[in-house]
């Protein structure tokens, strides 16, 4: 059979570091039925029984086996400007200012195609989410990573950036709270970025994915709050993060209207949006109390506090996350991230996520989920002290 050649855009796509992660957890579960794995990203909790209920009765609509509008409808649109207005006191325009995208992953993968060329410049942070690159590798663009360190909050640091960068640079990927590092983001950091945007033409892309994962009565913010925001950047919002909806692949971009539109030229070309049903259910959710969603983050907190408290009974010198459902966590002296996780899934068979798969300034630390029970997080802990890498 011959085997045809990838075009030069698939060439460049980088590697799938975690890719190689899962098939090194399928060998160990091989032999063993006891692995622990918090080195994932999917929720662990079904969606709410409401938001199916809505989805399966929605699905009777024969309206819905249809092609639905290309942009989405506009009462999904709506639901989105409403719920910005009454969680962020976010004014949006439902038909200029908001697209539908196909989950936000999708999204930010697109939003290059849409901005850049061959050759142009994005400023992406390190670590950092991996699909930034995946989208600046189809287009061919070129990286200059922002070093997000623990000194600072793992907030870049917008003065370091080369002066040539800074007039070539077009778009900047920022994330709050924070994937790998589970840093918030505070106005001034924000305030910054818009301040950055103006100056530099510059168009800020903020993804929000956990937008509703926030501790200690802390909220995370909107980039969207911040005055002039609209004016050089959107936001990338996901359902599956707050609403454990994470397999039914929906999101939306809001913000400045040019990059709106360029967002639905695209997806007009990928696409016919989604199936109608879902985005009725999307819209019922964005429109609940939302006491299920505070109910999933006190979850989430208790979680935490589990994951801490006995990683410092072993010894273990860490820092609770702010926001998202992740911890990152320092390696012992003496190990890579990548020879730590790999320790720890054979002897103690606990997965968690190399820091150096998010970025070179990711080495020196590993990505804890908190995706499962306390108990199950308790337990990784104690299997990881009877190591003794912290004594």
């Amino acid at each position: 059979m011959k085997t045809f050649r990838y075009s030069n855009a698939l060439e460049r796509l980088p590697e799938q570091f975690f890719a190689k992660l899962v098939d090194k957890v399928m060998e160990v579960k091989k032999h063993h039925n006891d692995v622990i794995n918090l080195g994932q990203g999917n929720p662990d909790q079904p969606t709410p029984q409401s938001i199916v209920e809505k989805m399966q009765l929605a699905t009777e609509n024969p309206q819905y086996h249809k092609y639905p509008p290309f942009k989405g409808f506009p009462f999904l649109k709506e639901a989105v400007k409403d719920y910005y207005k009454k969680q962020f006191g976010v004014e949006l325009d439902d038909e200029t200012e908001i697209a539908v995208l196909a989950g936000t992953k999708t999204g930010l993968v697109e939003i290059s195609q849409c901005l850049l060329n061959q050759g142009d410049t994005a400023l992406v942070p390190d670590p950092g989410y991996p699909d930034y690159w995946s989208g600046l590798a189809l287009v061919g663009a070129k990286m200059h990573m922002m070093p997000l360190k623990e000194e600072r909050d793992f907030h870049p640091d917008f003065s370091e950036i080369p002066d040539d960068v800074k007039k070539q640079a077009k778009l900047m990927f920022l994330n709050y709270p924070n994937n790998p590092t589970g840093a918030v983001a505070t106005k001034e950091l924000f305030e910054d970025a818009v301040t950055y945007g103006h100056t530099y033409d510059t168009c800020i892309v903020h993804d929000f994915a956990y937008g509703a994962i926030g501790y200690e009565g802390e909220k995370p913010l909107s980039f969207m709050q911040t005055p002039g925001a609209k004016d050089i950047g959107i936001e990338m919002l996901t359902m599956s993060k707050t609403y454990n909806m994470a397999g039914w692949r929906i999101g939306f971009a809001v913000g400045n209207k040019s990059v709106i539109q360029g967002l639905e030229l695209i997806q007009d070309h990928y696409y016919c949006s989604l199936f109608g049903a879902m985005q009725e259910a999307a819209a019922y959710a964005l429109r609940s109390d939302q006491r299920e969603v505070v109910e999933l983050v006190e979850m989430y907190e208790r979680r935490r506090s589990a994951l801490v408290s006995a990683a410092k009974e072993i010894g273990w010198d860490v820092q609770a996350p702010k926001g998202s459902f992740f911890a990152w966590f320092p390696v012992p002296e003496g190990y890579t991230s990548e020879l730590f996780a790999e320790r720890l899934l054979h002897e103690a068979r606990v997965v968690v996520a190399p820091g150096i798969g998010f970025g070179k300034h990711g080495e020196g630390y590993v990505r804890i989920g908190l995706l499962c029970e306390e108990e199950e997080l308790k337990e990784a802990m104690q299997r990881i002290g009877e190591l003794q890498l912290f004594s």
